[in-house]
């Protein structure tokens, strides 16, 4: 059984948002190392994740799992990416404000899937968003203990999601 850490809304900025756990905040230069763009694991501590909304607010559940879960056939993109935190306290923070969450992962190392919906719509109706205070895309971080694995695209389904996988790895 999941235990839900946070189910709520998101203020984005430039499409993107964090999670750390320590001080070390992650940055897109690492997109180079992997091979999925939507969920940036390269920072140890660190999760840089984008979204397809550019500014506004986004809706986000953060789940920890004893086990892998089952896949969702509902989720339009959904990436994998290894986590390992530096500190036991684990942050999701907008960009450039406050935590909206803050909880304890134990230090170890773990998997984390990182599942969008609505991403294209949310990029074309930005300022119907805005105005409107709509949320339009929505997110789903899980987190469960597993050895280190490489990074991977599950599904992807949207332009916004293709051009950021289309990013990784370059350079």
């Amino acid at each position: 059984m999941p235990r839900t850490v946070y189910d709520g809304d998101l203020w984005v900025h430039y499409g993107q948002f964090y999670v750390a756990s320590g001080t070390e905040y992650p940055d897109l230069g690492g997109i180079a190392e992997q091979r999925n763009g939507l969920c940036i694991a390269t920072t140890p501590g660190a999760l840089f994740l984008v979204t397809g909304l550019h500014t506004g607010t986004v809706g986000l559940t953060v789940e920890f799992h004893d086990t892998p879960p089952p896949l969702d056939d509902r989720w339009e993109e959904i990436v994998e990416a290894p986590f390992r935190p530096t500190s036991p306290k684990l942050a999701v923070l907008p960009w450039a404000e406050q935590a909206v969450c803050e909880t304890e992962l134990g230090v170890g190392d773990y998997r984390v899937r990182y599942c969008a919906l609505g991403m294209d719509e949310a990029r074309e109706r930005e300022s119907e968003i805005l105005k409107g205070g709509l949320i339009v895309d929505r997110y789903l971080l899980q987190f469960w203990a597993a050895p280190p694995a490489p990074d991977e695209v599950v599904r992807q389904t949207s332009r916004s999601a293709a051009y950021w996988h289309g990013e990784a790895g370059k350079h």
